[in-house]
């Protein structure tokens, strides 16, 4: 035992530090780490299996990134479970398994220049190292859409899965069956024996626009976004539903490659695109950081004019035999990176702050909002969280607020611009009783400052609120009980007239 250990020494330091680590480990931490993965692990649910994210793209990243500094502090919390050694996905019930043959993998994110700089040098240095040459960069536009994996048996499409936890996806072949851009035989000859092709399904700006006028037309709830558009379309039960959905895709990999003879990733593309397969018509290559850099900030100011929306860049190390020595961590490549692009911000008037009440009781302030277009959808609610965060916002109703929202669902309210302020605002007045049921609110538990509805048995709010929770694709799956029907289940009873 003694002699292994000598001949490890890296892998001793690293024991030693985790059980220096694990000694300093504070209550707090324990429970912050906790909180963290449950809600990061939730809100891949919401995000993966409903379709339906709860929380913007700039919070997501922010508590993710939070739960990767306690990790490096504490590395005896790391689970095989916690979310930064998961991809991300699962798989639901509702389709079949598909275990793919080669992993999917997700991308590391940075999000700022100089994080990227940093990235590419690291890189750069580590491809020299270990091939002896420089890498030569392939830059590609990040499509804010699903991750698909299509796997081709002598040219004739005969899986389609998504990309699930990484290992194994949901079975969406018939669906996939229904987009027009895929083909279902490869076009002309030699074939790989079997190949799977990794894209990126999504429906374009424009298809987006019209998809929600027709829903609005029908009486249906209009699609946040055009990302929960197409993944809400691509896994439909009912094929027939995909088929009238204007999805697309393009190519942006490859896994198994059996009889594929190609050095590079760039070559690949060119070469699925001869076989009649969809690639993107913004790659480039390039050898040079200024170059990627140009890149970056040309498609910054074209990123809503293209055909589809984009929440950032990836590059990618173009050399197969490259990528291969740098090889992978448990969730992502060494040799390939997104780079995010800053939330967007928009100003505009916050009417009113008023609360809701969750199924749990707890009492959430939102702004009403003047209905502003920002990253590609109207918003005019934004969630305030709490009391404590409206104080520490300064955000007074009456306000024009910046509005900040990346591309998704959840936007956020960053603060006030005072100069515009006339002397006609006023401040946010927390309730002391239920909204919903008129019972004194109350703090929860030690050191939580949201406020709660303690009625948890009869506040009709709380009862809708779990009512549709429970008819929800991740618990029961009733698809007649929406929110509605929910709402219409808790109301309270009509007092009876005097006869």
């Amino acid at each position: 035992m003694t002699e292994n250990l000598a001949e490890t020494p890296a892998s001793l330091d690293r024991a030693l530090k985790a059980l220096d680590s694990s000694a300093e480990l504070t209550d707090t931490i324990r429970a912050e780490y906790a909180e963290l993965t449950d809600t990061i692990r939730a809100a891949r649910h919401d995000y993966y299996q409903e379709d339906a994210p709860t929380l913007s793209d700039a919070e997501y990243d922010r508590l993710y990134r939070r739960l990767e500094q306690i990790e490096a502090q504490y590395p005896a919390l790391i689970a095989n479970d916690s979310p930064t050694q998961e991809v991300g996905g699962e798989v639901s019930e509702a389709f079949s398994p598909v275990t793919h043959l080669v992993r999917m993998y997700s991308l590391e994110d940075v999000f700022s220049l100089e994080e990227l700089r940093t990235w590419l040098t690291k890189a750069e240095e580590n491809t020299r190292l270990l091939t002896g040459t420089a890498p030569q960069w392939l830059t590609e536009l990040k499509i804010d859409g699903l991750a698909v994996n299509l796997l081709y048996r002598n040219g004739v499409l005969v899986r389609a899965a998504t990309r699930g936890d990484g290992t194994t996806g949901e079975d969406v072949t018939h669906n996939v069956r229904t987009i027009a851009s895929i083909p279902q035989k490869l076009a002309g000859e030699n074939h790989p024996a079997e190949l799977e092709v990794r894209g990126e399904v999504f429906i374009s700006s424009a298809d987006f626009k019209k998809l929600n006028e027709k829903m609005v037309s029908e009486g249906k709830n209009p699609f946040a976004n055009p990302r929960n558009a197409a993944a809400g379309s691509l896994r439909q039960k009912d094929p027939a539903v995909t088929a009238e959905r204007p999805l697309s895709m393009y190519v942006h990999g490859v896994g198994s490659r059996t009889g594929l003879d190609v050095n590079s990733q760039y070559q690949t593309y060119e070469q699925l695109a001869a076989w009649g397969l969809p690639t993107s018509p913004y790659s480039k290559l390039f050898t040079s950081v200024d170059d990627i850099l140009r890149y970056i900030a040309e498609y910054g100011e074209k990123r809503h004019s293209l055909v589809h929306e984009i929440d950032g860049i990836v590059i990618k190390v173009n050399d197969f035999v490259a990528q291969t020595q740098l090889g992978y961590t448990s969730r992502v490549p060494r040799w390939a990176v997104a780079y995010k692009y800053p939330p967007e911000e928009v100003n505009t008037k916050l009417l009113d702050i008023r609360v809701d009440v969750g199924r749990t009781g707890r009492v959430t302030p939102y702004g009403v909002m003047e209905p502003v277009l920002v990253s590609g959808s109207t918003v005019e609610r934004a969630t305030l969280h709490n009391q404590d965060v409206v104080k520490a916002k300064g955000v007074l109703i009456g306000d024009t607020v910046v509005l900040r929202k990346a591309g998704d669902v959840i936007p956020e309210i960053v603060g006030p611009v005072v100069a515009l302020r006339n002397g006609h605002e006023r401040e946010f007045v927390m309730p002391t009783e239920c909204p919903s049921c008129g019972t004194t609110l109350a703090p929860g538990k030690e050191g939580d400052v949201d406020m709660r509805c303690p009625n948890y048995r009869s506040c009709p709010a709380q009862l809708t609120e779990r009512i549709y929770y429970a008819a929800s694709r991740g618990a029961f799956d009733i698809e007649a009980l929406g929110f509605e029907a929910a709402k219409a289940l808790t109301a309270p009873a009509e007092p009876e007239q005097p006869p």
